[in-house]
């Protein structure tokens, strides 16, 4: 209901507007677009009959006018108001067909958010209102629901691009260089002690001093920020008092969630990405395109749904009264046709350009790329993305399945796309669990999975390689608990996944056993030893380098509480932990021998006389094949040989040879160190029994070394003086050298909880 007249007028003067005063405009760009005098509206749909745009005081309470959207060119309903201005909040009600069976759900008694607002103002309050339907109604969805529903609903508000950059450029990490760091906004920031109340859980509380002091101290180069694009809290979790917290149920896809800002400008989040810019961090924004939260058919009409139903979700084709649910959330965004595939390419190019975010991962990104026979690498959001200027210079990174036929895509996006490789994640836990027989498949996954990638040009860092995510155990709870422990979630532990490949060691959860503690901590170094000495792209879930822990849940997605929080109250093992995190991801970066854009094949080049690799058995010996077949085997050794040719151009590698040995067997293993051709001795560089070595230990050839149970180790070889490689050679020897003295010196910058 509109206000009266002298509320109007008073309502009015704020955002600058004068009633009706409105010209054709142009239908393009879409959305709401300030150039500076007014405000352009385009929205598309091409099923509708009408379009009124609807004006909202500054809060957002109060609907103070509705204009008619006076021109329609291409699709494209459009109109302009000369003296909007930014601030002024606003709506959609569409006019159209109801015809559920033919894919039509118009219902202009619901408010809806334009797709293209840069900016929400309010949040969303469940009320049968929001229906298309009415709930309860003998016909279900086919039924007509005539409330209003602007009282429920977030609205849209015109936003000023204007920011001051100022010297900010982009790192550019190369991604042979590139370790990822994923964590969460709110996660990350609501219990940090040196954060401020005011911006915990926000923009800028990640953007604190402190926060990034800690991220850049720790080494990794590129932040993976869980979805931060404006999404719902579901309403049956709502109804159990819990939150989306994960918010993976995104209703805008140009807009920063609210609930992640400390102010109502849209410019903290610049703010943030110019801040991590400054310390050299990249940041990478975890994207959900793929369904949006207006759900099935008996979900709720916000958006999409009441714009252009048929057009923005695939139907059914012999019933387009029901959703496709490939994503398994109810509705599937139809990439498929033009203009939406335009919205998602204005998204990410808004993204990419305009806020300047150096990468995306795609949530279940396999979607994407489906046409309506299904999956395929020539789909046209492939072809989109990898074609565009600006976001064919940015990180792409595929979540690379979903839950449709055919939906498991690992190794076949195209060139230029990095994936999710989760293939490695269960490998290298089955492996450090001590399951039999994966020495095969713990040999090929360390080498980057050449079987899935080596293939048109594809380089090792396309498989990005991770042992824990968001979504599953931390990797703490991964040496704690033999099983999922979710009942916070509400669904009598029924809910996440139950093959963890996890072990407790003899204790399920936290015990003062101080032989089992000594156990989970030397796996944990194990899990990060292997995962950042292994070719491809690392990826840390935030907290695991000092042991956060979840309490065994494995399905946080609705924990925003301490669950779900980082705890900062670091233990001293934690610390300690972190520290050795922090050298090994020094030694990757000091070593090209780890970060090789070649995968590892264990040909013989009679040319160069050398291999690449060579599987060594504890005897110092290069495995047979017996001992590849033998399902008991648990402890092998990875020659890397430094004169194999490390790029393009044929000629002899200059880097430094290394020796790993990794040993799941629950006992020690004696293992006798080989004789490496230009070398003097070996080095230890890391033990993971005896994390704290901080000087270069040296061992002679065939020499016995007691590889501990359950323990990983890494050596570097020292060259022979006068090697025709000596320079080199003794360089990389030198940079290792330096690692550690660096390590010994730098600590890692965690300030903790009770020091607050």
């Amino acid at each position: 209901m509109l206000s009266n007249a002298s509320d109007f007028a008073s309502n009015l003067a704020k955002p600058g507007l004068r009633r009706s005063r409105v010209t054709a405009g142009r239908p393009f760009p879409r959305g709401a677009t300030w150039d500076g005098l007014g405000v352009n509206f385009a929205l598309f749909s091409a099923n509708a009959t009408k379009v009124e745009l609807c004006l909202f005081d500054e809060t957002g309470t109060t609907e103070i006018e509705r204009i008619v959207l006076p021109e329609y060119t291409n699709e494209v309903f459009h109109g302009y108001l000369p003296d909007a201005r930014p601030g002024l909040v606003y709506g959609y009600r569409v006019h159209g067909p109801y015809e559920p069976d033919a894919g039509h759900r118009f219902n202009p008694n619901k408010l809806l958010l334009d797709p293209y607002a840069r900016q929400h103002v309010g949040e969303l309050k469940w009320d049968h209102a929001l229906f298309g339907y009415t709930i309860g109604h003998a016909d279900g969805d086919l039924s007509f629901d005539e409330r209003d529903s602007a009282a429920f609903v977030p609205k849209s508000q015109i936003v000023d691009p204007a920011f001051t950059w100022g010297n900010e450029r982009r790192p550019n990490v190369p991604w042979e260089r590139t370790i990822f760091y994923e964590t969460h906004v709110k996660g990350f920031t609501q219990r940090h002690p040196s954060v401020a109340e005011r911006d915990r859980g926000k923009f800028s509380g990640l953007a604190h001093h402190d926060v990034v002091e800690y991220i850049k101290s720790l080494g990794v180069t590129s932040v993976e920020l869980l979805p931060i694009h404006a999404y719902v809290d579901d309403s049956y979790l709502v109804e159990k008092g819990l939150r989306n917290f994960w918010g993976y149920n995104t209703l805008g896809f140009f807009a920063p969630d609210p609930r992640y800002m400390a102010t109502p400008f849209v410019n903290e989040f610049k703010e943030l990405v110019s801040t991590f810019h400054h310390h050299g961090l990249e940041v990478i924004l975890d994207v959900v395109y793929n369904h949006t939260a207006e759900g099935n058919e008996n979900g709720p009409t916000l958006s999409f749904k009441g714009i252009d139903n048929a057009t923005y979700y695939r139907l059914l084709p012999d019933n387009k009264r029901y959703y496709i649910n490939d994503t398994g959330t109810g509705n599937t965004v139809n990439t498929s046709h033009p203009r939406v595939m335009q919205l998602v390419m204005d998204s990410l190019r808004y993204w990419a350009g305009e806020m300047r975010v150096d990468g995306f991962r795609f949530d279940l990104a396999t979607i994407l790329a489906r046409e309506p026979t299904g999956f395929s690498e020539e789909s046209s959001f492939l072809h989109a993305t990898m074609q565009d200027p600006l976001l064919s210079q940015v990180k792409l990174i595929a979540e690379p399945w979903d839950c449709g036929p055919g939906g498991y895509q690992v190794g076949r996006f195209p060139p230029g796309w990095a994936e999710w490789n989760d293939g490695y994640r269960d490998t290298v836990r089955g492996y450090w669990r001590g399951d039999e027989g994966k020495v095969p498949a713990v040999a090929g996954k360390i080498s980057a999975s050449a079987d899935l990638f080596d293939h048109r040009g594809r380089q090792p860092w396309a498989s990005v390689n991770f042992i824990t995510a968001h979504d599953g155990f931390t990797l703490h709870d991964l040496v704690c608990y033999n099983d999922k422990h979710n009942e916070a979630n509400g669904e009598d532990n029924r809910d996440g996944h139950s093959h963890n490949l996890s072990n407790n060691y003899g204790v399920e959860g936290p015990t003062e056993d101080a032989e089992i503690n000594n156990v989970r901590f030397r796996q944990l170094r194990n899990f990060f030893a292997t995962l950042l000495l292994s070719r491809g792209t690392p990826m840390i879930l935030a907290g695991d380098e000092f042991a956060r822990t979840q309490g065994g849940n494995n399905n946080a997605y609705a924990q925003d509480n301490e669950i779900g929080w980082v705890d900062w109250n670091v233990s001293p093992d934690g610390e300690d932990l972190a520290e050795f995190v922090q050298k090994l991801i020094m030694l990757r970066q000091a070593l090209p021998m780890l970060r090789r854009g070649r995968f590892l094949q264990g040909r013989y080049d009679e040319e160069i006389g050398a291999k690449d690799v060579t599987w060594m058995s504890p005897s110092g010996g290069e495995m047979g094949q017996s001992e590849w077949d033998d399902a008991g085997a648990r402890c092998f050794g990875v020659l890397l040989d430094g004169r194999a040719q490390s790029e393009g151009i044929k000629r002899v590698g200059s880097d430094a040879t290394m020796l790993l040995i990794l040993n799941a067997h629950y006992d020690v293993v004696n293992f006798r160190l080989p004789s490496a051709p230009g070398g003097r001795r070996w080095h230890c560089i890391i033990d993971t029994n005896m994390p704290n070595r901080d000087e270069l230990v040296p061992f002679e050839f065939d020499t016995d070394y007691m590889a501990t149970g359950r323990s990983m180790l890494a050596f570097i070889l020292e060259p022979e003086d006068g090697y025709s490689l000596s320079d080199e050679a003794h360089l990389a020897f030198a940079h290792v050298s330096e690692a550690f003295q660096r390590a010994a010196a730098e600590r890692v910058h965690i300030v903790r909880a009770e020091a607050g």
